[in-house]
């Protein structure tokens, strides 16, 4: 299964910044798109694995 959600990217001078309104704490930056959406992917993923974590380990 594919979640979709959101990321806002803005352009700040050299940088790319993207966040995420649906998980508070999910951002990144990136020199390109490609990459600031990787960055932020990947805190996504950290974050989601954090908040699961202790619902498995009981």
């Amino acid at each position: 299964m594919r979640n979709e959600l959101t990321a806002i990217i803005e352009k700040d001078d050299d940088w790319y910044i993207a966040y995420n309104p649906e998980i508070p704490g999910a951002n990144g930056q990136g020199r390109t798109k490609e990459e600031v959406l990787e960055n932020l992917s990947e805190a996504i993923t950290l974050i989601l694995q954090d908040r699961i974590a202790p619902l498995t380990s009981r």
